[in-house]
């Protein structure tokens, strides 16, 4: 096992970029202080030796203009808040409309923007960065002044760890996940549509033409959404409006580590398999890629990977009857999830 620390750029500000490579297992990880970004993994297989099968750029400049969010982690709150306000202890909070009339991953200057504090170390059973942020009170428009961690690493198992921890000094909504998009096959070969899937998901979170939830939670029984067993990702895709882009219940006791999904790729034969304590999992297809530039000349077009997003229901601070996202003084956030890859 071991680590590797180098400079991956300047930023037009002056502020240098580091980027730790992690080896652990059959496993190779990397990650840049930019947005704590994961920006690469390299998985062995089978039948197509190893690849790197996360979507991403070569250099820091592709990350320093990335509007996909590729690999970044998110926060204060991932995924949507419609209206782009919510109303919390009798204050109405507004926000940057960056997704029409709403907020989406917390306005232009989100966690994936800034640059986070990291420190490396490596323990019996792997080696793992954790990366920090410091976010002051009306950040973005959201209250309290907040101090956030995650910490990635990955196992001698063939894991890619996560988790994500928050303290703020006053009530405040918290999802932080991390926006890595797979392609199983290897980036920049093909779209993802051939890959089974199944979500240990029996409801759906059902949304309006914005992505916001109605605050219905329909069952997946007879829809589209029904990934309770093995089918490829685009066997029903054409039955959605526009792709996948949206949040999934995921079966068991939240706060406890259990399944939420597994991913098997037929021409690699590579498996992962996705475990959460969070109560939800956006499961995003590419939907609006259209010819990015990615690595070493990659071109991404629409379903050429998929996000498996484990966090808080979107829109949670506008809706009660969403499992509660709002941390504080009395009650500080702490998430994990484990993405465990077979071969």
């Amino acid at each position: 096992m071991k680590i590797t620390k180098k400079t991956f750029g300047t930023l037009s500000s002056g502020e240098e970029i580091d980027l730790y490579t992690l080896t652990a297992g059959d496993l190779r990880l990397s990650a840049s202080t930019l947005g704590a970004a994961l920006t690469s993994l390299y998985v062995p297989s089978k039948k197509n030796g190893v690849a790197d099968v996360l979507l991403g750029y070569s250099t820091l400049g592709g990350y320093a203009m990335d509007a996909a969010f590729f690999g970044v982690t998110v926060g204060r709150f991932a995924n949507r808040i419609g209206g782009a306000q919510f109303d919390l202890n009798g204050k109405t909070f507004k926000l940057l409309k960056n997704d029409g009339e709403n907020s989406l991953h917390s306005g232009l200057k989100n966690f994936g923007r800034l640059v986070w504090k990291a420190e490396q170390f490596k323990t019996d059973d792997g080696v793992f960065v954790r990366f920090e942020l410091d976010s002051p009170d009306g950040d973005e428009g959201f209250p309290g002044k907040l101090k956030a961690s995650v910490c990635y690493g990955i196992t001698k198992s063939n894991e890619v760890a996560a988790d994500y921890k928050a303290k703020v000094d006053a009530d405040c909504p918290v999802n932080l996940t991390n926006h890595a998009y797979f392609n199983l096959t290897g980036e920049g070969r093909g779209d993802v549509l051939a890959h089974d899937i199944v979500v240990h998901s029996s409801y759906y979170v059902e949304v309006d033409a914005y992505g916001i939830p109605t605050g219905e939670i329909l069952p997946v029984q007879g829809t589209p959404f029904d990934f309770r067993i093995w089918k490829p990702i685009g066997n029903d895709i054409g039955l959605t409006p526009h792709g996948y882009d949206h949040c999934f219940v995921i079966d068991g006791d939240v706060g406890k580590l259990r399944p939420c999904a597994e991913v098997f790729e037929p021409v690699s034969w590579r498996t992962m398999r996705v475990f959460t304590t969070q109560p939800g999992v956006q499961f995003y297809t590419g939907n609006f890629l259209d010819g990015v530039q990615g690595k070493t000349g990659s071109v991404y077009g629409k379903r050429a990977g998929f996000c498996l997003e484990t966090q808080h229901f979107p829109d949670s601070p506008n809706k009660p009857q969403f499992p509660s996202c709002i941390f504080g003084p009395e009650r500080d956030y702490s998430e994990k999830t484990v993405f465990k890859f077979d071969w």
